[in-house]
């Protein structure tokens, strides 16, 4: 979300009142987060892995050294693309920006991606598809509290995002409706008018029953639908063929509760459709957010006041991140690696030919899947792979067939652990860059202290080893503005155009909304309102068919699992495990259970099971809740090690976005592993 913050010297945090995305407020984890600047069990100096196999103190120059050597010899054995890179959400534009040229040029290999593929990118995938062009949010954040009806799904944002709910907490008091749609009861649903608690992998075939509805109680927009999109018909005559008895058997959500959800947000005089990561982690992840897109196009919400579609973006820079070049198929500003006019645009940027920049590469998990075979070389920045990837155990398993791994974090993490060199970076308030909230509102975030001696930015960090790779000239930049300004250039013309920011523009009118160049010089906060990112500026319905997730429950895996976060931690839980008033509110990951679930295995609050997948067994204590359906399990993915859900959940691939299905997959119950 990006949240507006003060730290004085004290290292005290305090909100910012008058910043415009969340005026003031911050969540537990914005309170506590500048106890992790001089923690402990801060990485304060490289390490490297001694003759004996141990992690031992080295000078920055042998760590770096022994990165470039180490990549060489392994591309002069094996090739270009043996080199691998995975990026973070969490990095700044800057980084993400650097990072892709690094990959391209320093390295030449294709093999780029990030952690962002498991969070946004199917949510991306739609909007590209449906509407040109992909920004979370195509409106501020402050619409949400004037519109009449919100139609969230899947996510819970009271425990992800606090400080937005203060404009959801607005929308009610000015008579709005919430409507949430999760197979969980959550903090979120708690606040709503109605909540669909559907089956788990089962959204497609729900937003379908609602267009259903829609279309055959006269609450579309006819005449949006004719000027403003196409295929329609299509569209039309697909979703005829879902009755709502059909969908309720399908989803498990009671045909008057649909017929109630289609009419309240049909007759809504300003209605939007927000998307979180349990539609969007799916095998289906793209047809299921293009199916509630169709809802939002059929009722001609998208580009009308206070209305429209937005997805939730997740990690701090999940936006921005993923604009700038760390996909395997991606340049600057969302230009494309394989089409020829962007190549020879960027090629020129960076002062070299196009025939150097490499293809399209490996997407986040098919690159982690062939560590050790294929890629025989790492570099990761910002992430923690062997406990946020799905099938958790077999990625560990692959990285540890590395021919050589380097990691940059804050701290030791589960993947840093692994690695031949550890690189110690800077945090969040030790240097400057820029930042994308969900809005695509593009914010600078200024160094409030020095980082610790000894502790190197993550640009200073690339700059260093591509001038050690040969790449001097490309590399030689004095601090984060200067690679600011080339990313405008690389951008310019781009669908995501950042040309006309300058940090200058960011603090006057404390962030500037992209696109912003010489014909909207001042940003655009609001898309759509005239036309699509289309060529023909139509929006564009998609038919889409609901399809089972690639896991369903059967007699030996009678139960959905599902995973989702809690307020007090944030993603792998390599920064807030860290923080003792964190870990206090949460101190272990647990097993959500039905009270009928439990009394069938005769299980109690607090008892001790095994969840076992087709990939793996993991030990959770129970939460016996009624909030969670029947046939669903819930658990929290912030550990690693033996509490790391994620070597349970299934790495089945979303054939567009290549988003694993994290949300959805067969499941055991034991008391006793081996019974």
């Amino acid at each position: 979300m990006q949240c507006g913050m003060v730290i004085d010297e004290r290292l005290r945090v305090s909100g910012n009142d008058s910043f415009p995305t969340n005026r003031g407020a911050l969540c537990v984890k914005g309170w506590t987060s500048a106890e992790l600047l001089r923690h402990p069990e801060r990485l304060l100096q490289p390490l490297a892995r001694n003759g004996r196999g141990k992690l031992t103190q080295v000078s920055w120059d042998e760590a770096l050294q022994r990165i470039a050597v180490r990549f060489t010899e392994v591309q002069i054995k094996y090739g270009r693309d043996a080199a691998g890179l995975f990026g973070s959400g969490a990095l700044t534009n800057e980084k993400t920006y650097l990072l892709g040229k690094f990959a391209r040029i320093a390295l030449g290999t294709a093999n780029i991606d990030y952690n962002g593929r498991f969070c946004m990118s199917s949510a991306a995938a739609a909007s590209n598809k449906a509407f040109g062009i992909d920004r979370g949010l195509p409106f501020p954040v402050e619409d949400i509290a004037q519109t009449e009806v919100i139609l969230m799904v899947g996510s819970n944002s009271a425990e992800t995002m606090p400080p937005l709910m203060q404009y959801f907490e607005q929308q009610r008091a000015n008579g709005g409706k919430l409507i949430v749609i999760d197979p969980r009861q959550s903090a979120t649903t708690n606040n709503a008018t109605l909540h669909l608690k559907l089956t788990p992998g089962s959204d497609a075939a729900l937003a379908n029953g609602i267009l259903h509805i829609l279309i055959r109680d006269g609450l579309i927009d006819a005449d949006y639908v004719h000027a403003r999109t196409s295929d329609f018909e299509r569209v039309k005559g697909l979703v005829a063929t879902y009755w709502p008895a059909q969908v309720e058997r399908i989803t498990g959500v009671p045909e008057a509760q649909l017929t109630q959800a289609a009419h309240l947000f049909g007759k809504a005089k300003s209605a939007m459709i927000l998307t979180g990561r349990g539609t969007e982690q799916q095998s289906q992840g793209v047809n299921n957010v293009l199916s509630y897109i169709n809802i939002a196009l059929a009722t001609g919400r998208v580009g009308s006041p206070f209305s429209g579609y937005g997805c939730l973006t997740g990690q701090g820079n999940g936006q921005g991140g993923r604009e700038h070049g760390q996909k395997a198929d991606q340049l600057p500003g969302y230009r494309k690696i394989d089409d020829t006019a962007a190549r020879e645009y960027i090629a020129s940027v960076w002062g070299v030919s196009e025939s150097e920049l490499p293809k399209v590469g490996k997407s986040a998990y098919e690159l982690l899947n062939s560590l050790g075979s294929e890629i025989k070389a790492l570099l990761v920045m910002g992430s923690n792979i062997v406990v946020s990837a799905p099938n958790a155990t077999h990625i560990k398993a692959r990285v540890r067939k590395l021919d050589f791994l380097a990691v940059a974090d804050f701290f030791l993490s589960e993947t840093a652990q692994l690695a031949d060199v550890v690189l110690p970076a800077a945090q969040w308030a030790e240097e400057e860059g820029t930042m994308t909230n969900l809005e695509g509102r593009v914010l600078l975030r200024q160094r409030a202290v020095a980082p610790p001696e000894g502790v190197k930015t993550d640009l200073e960090i690339l700059c260093e080893l591509g001038r050690r790779l040969g790449r001097k000239e490309q590399f030689a930049y004095e601090n984060p503005r200067e690679v600011f300004d080339e990313l405008r250039l690389a951008t310019k013309g781009a669908l995501a155009d950042y040309s006309g920011i300058t940090y200058e523009k960011i603090t006057e009118q404390q962030g500037v909304f992209w696109p912003c160049n010489e014909a909207q010089p001042n940003g655009t906060p609001r898309l759509f309102a005239e036309k699509f990112a289309t060529p023909d500026g139509r929006a564009r319905f998609h038919a889409v068919r609901h399809q089972s997730p690639a896991e369903e429950p059967d007699a030996y895996y009678p139960f959905y699992l599902t995973t989702g976060r809690v307020l007090s931690h944030y993603q792998s839980g390599t920064q807030t495990r860290r923080v003792q008033k964190l870990v206090d509110m949460n101190p272990e990951p647990f097993a959500e259970i039905h009270p009928s679930t439990a009394k069938r295995f005769g299980i109690t609050n607090g008892a001790v099971v095994w969840l076992q997948t087709r990939r793996d067994a993991a030990q959770f204590k129970v939460k016996v809740t009624p909030t969670i359906r029947e046939d669903t399990v819930f658990v929290p993915f912030h550990w690693g090690g033996a509490q790391a859900v994620n070597r349970l959940t299934n790495a089945a691939l979303d054939p567009t976005s290549r988003m694993p299905e994290f949300k959805v997959c067969a499941v055991r119950i034991q008391t006793n592993i081996e019974s």
